[in-house]
């Protein structure tokens, strides 16, 4: 079994500038050294109201992150 780590903030600057360069997902996955569905997953749940902004879809990140390990209160 693969291990799994989250994109971190650069990386997601780095999908943005392949992306407006005209890379395709599988282009920009060998690029950044990931599986090409974990960059289908990346577009299909951080894209805004207009397009992929790396900026936002690491504000959305944070947000699933807190919703999914809330912590606990003593």
């Amino acid at each position: 079994m693969g291990t799994y780590s989250q994109l971190i903030t650069n990386q997601r600057y780095h999908i943005f500038s392949l992306l407006k360069a005209g890379f395709c997902q599988t282009e920009i996955a060998e690029a950044i050294a990931v599986h090409r569905s974990t960059i289908s997953r990346e577009f299909k749940r951080n894209r805004g109201g207009r397009a992929y902004q790396p900026k936002q879809a690491q504000r959305f990140a944070r947000e699933r992150q807190k919703k999914s390990n809330p912590r606990i209160k003593p």
